[in-house]
């Protein structure tokens, strides 16, 4: 890490958000994260491991009136989270896996989460620390959602964004804590297989398992020009700060 900074625009310029220039830089997954999450003002929402609050502020973007509270080991990010929100996100320096007692005490309505998506066991750690540390798994992604099970408040919902190979561990955990699970799958192109799905589950919930139609990214089968190519659902997502229902 650097130290060099930029201020990005998200959601066609209604978010701004600084971040370093080289290691670990939000895109596009967090953006559609939150723009599945139907909260409504005064809802109290949880976004573990915040990164410098991508999702968190991106559904405060859409949805004002929310009470946001993001957590973030690294201590760069953290402060990066705080300075991007402001007096509207408390940002908590910690590990997930040790929250602080004002936490643990606390329900939330929504809990948010963009693990890291790679076991380390099967892939390669990145150079950069701080993006290592974003992508490679050392808190289980079993204890990711039993954290965020726990921090809800009865009827409230975990929303998760995760690579699809990891959706059979996700299923298991989420099973054994939530119920009225559904999942969305991602997929780039029409005939490509979905590479990450976003799943919810509700705490008590009782309705029965649905897998939805996958949401197709981008135009065309395949990549043929370096240019904005995404279909306009997710277009407006994107662009527009619509919201993602499904």
């Amino acid at each position: 890490m650097n130290g060099i900074l930029t201020r990005d625009a998200f959601l066609g310029g209604k978010l701004h958000l600084l971040q370093p220039k080289k290691g670990y830089r939000a895109g596009v997954d967090p953006v559609l994260l939150a723009a599945t999450v139907a909260a409504t003002a005064g809802d109290r929402v949880l976004d573990l491991g915040c990164g410098v609050g991508a999702a968190a502020l991106c559904l405060g973007a859409r949805v004002p009136g929310l009470v946001l509270t993001g957590v973030e080991r690294q201590p760069l990010y953290a402060d990066l989270a705080q300075r991007n929100g402001g007096s509207t996100f408390e940002v908590v320096t910690a590990d997930i896996v040790d929250l602080p007692l004002h936490i643990r005490e606390r329900q939330f309505d929504h809990v948010l989460a963009n693990p890291p998506y790679y076991k380390r066991s099967d892939s390669r750690a990145a150079h950069d620390a701080d993006r290592e540390t974003a992508l490679g798994e050392e808190t289980p992604l079993a204890d990711w959602i039993k954290i965020a099970a726990k921090r809800l408040a009865p009827k409230g919902y975990a929303h998760f964004i995760h690579r699809v190979e990891r959706l059979p561990e996700i299923l298991t955990e989420m099973g054994k804590r939530l119920g009225s699970i559904e999942v969305l799958p991602l997929s780039p192109r029409t005939g490509r297989m979905p590479e990450l799905v976003i799943v919810r589950g509700r705490k008590n919930g009782r309705g029965a398992f649905r897998l939805h139609t996958p949401l197709i990214l981008h135009e065309g089968s395949r990549h043929e020009k370096d240019a904005d190519t995404y279909v306009p659902r997710v277009k407006a997502v994107l662009r527009d700060g619509a919201a993602l229902t499904f």
